[in-house]
């Protein structure tokens, strides 16, 4: 198997990942983590124009899903938590990274060919 094809293949694997993920936002994060981590390995051993945004966004979704672990930890927030609403903010980046990636999806099946 070349270089190529193996690089292929662990594209569509990290496009899995995120898309199984999405399926429960909580514990689905952790396979939304790693295939954006994937992703971001992938498009950088491919050479490819938008990998510093693959990057992002898996950082993002990184910072976003220990957050996320992170306040689920601590009871959650809001209701009878001891944390207020304000701190549901700090789960934000995982939203926008995952948005990120959507759209660099699209950009790379629709844009990219033509």
């Amino acid at each position: 198997m070349t270089r190529e094809r193996k690089l292929q293949i662990g594209f569509i694997a990290g496009v899995v990942l995120v898309l199984l993920g999405t399926l429960d936002p909580l514990e689905g994060s952790i396979l939304v983590g790693l295939g954006s981590v994937v992703l971001a390995v992938v498009t950088r051993l491919f050479r490819d124009p938008h990998a510093r945004y693959y990057r992002m966004a898996a950082i993002l979704i990184l910072v976003g899903v220990a957050a996320l672990w992170a306040l689920s930890a601590l009871g959650g927030f809001g209701g009878e938590s001891s944390l207020g609403y304000g701190w549901s903010l700090l789960i934000a980046p995982y939203p926008v990274g995952w948005l990120m990636l959507l759209v660099l999806f699209y950009l790379r099946l629709f844009v990219k060919g033509k």
